[in-house]
């Protein structure tokens, strides 16, 4: 049997699906769903976020080279949709999507409190790669929720329920 993929853009997905919380120079907060995120290194540990330069959130990483990736659980659809759907040059998705944050222990970016994880990076190095910035992170930190760690401090990823989780 034949099988074929006409549209190659998604071929792979991006699981969990991920907000990215950032910072500009002001202190303006802005989040933005993000489906390109990966780990790219392990000592030191490293992610890659890629956003376009077209992007509100795109200067604001610039201007101030850190960002938090937050893993939302399943209860967090509708802020999911609405922070992937809204502009923040537009709209403050903090105070009009009534966002729970506290600022980063190590990074000058908000975390998303409501998400079971969040993992603040700072900025190690960037490049255009055609329509987007990738964006190296240094990870600083990672906060998990409690109930999803075991007594050696090992993450429990069966037991959540992200959005976009493989089932």
């Amino acid at each position: 049997m034949k099988k074929e993929l006409r549209n190659t853009a998604f071929a792979l997905q991006g699981f969990p699906q991920t907000i990215v919380s950032v910072r500009d120079k002001k202190g303006k907060n802005n989040a933005l769903a993000v489906g390109y995120v990966t780990n790219v290194n392990i000592n030191p540990a490293m992610m890659l976020i890629g956003i376009a330069p077209s992007r509100y959130s795109h200067h604001m990483i610039k201007e101030n080279p850190c960002f938090v990736i937050n893993l939302p659980a399943k209860n967090y659809k509708k802020e999911f949709a609405a922070i992937g759907s809204l502009s923040g040059a537009e709209i403050d998705k903090f105070e009009a999507l009534r966002l729970n944050w506290k600022d980063g222990d190590c990074v000058d970016a908000p975390i998303l409190t409501d998400c079971p994880v969040s993992i603040e990076c700072r900025v190690i190095d960037s490049g255009n790669l055609l329509y987007h910035e990738l964006f190296v992170g240094k990870i600083e930190k990672v906060h998990v929720d409690e109930e999803y760690l075991d007594p050696h401090g090992r993450i429990l990823w069966d037991q959540m329920d992200l959005i976009g989780k493989w089932a």
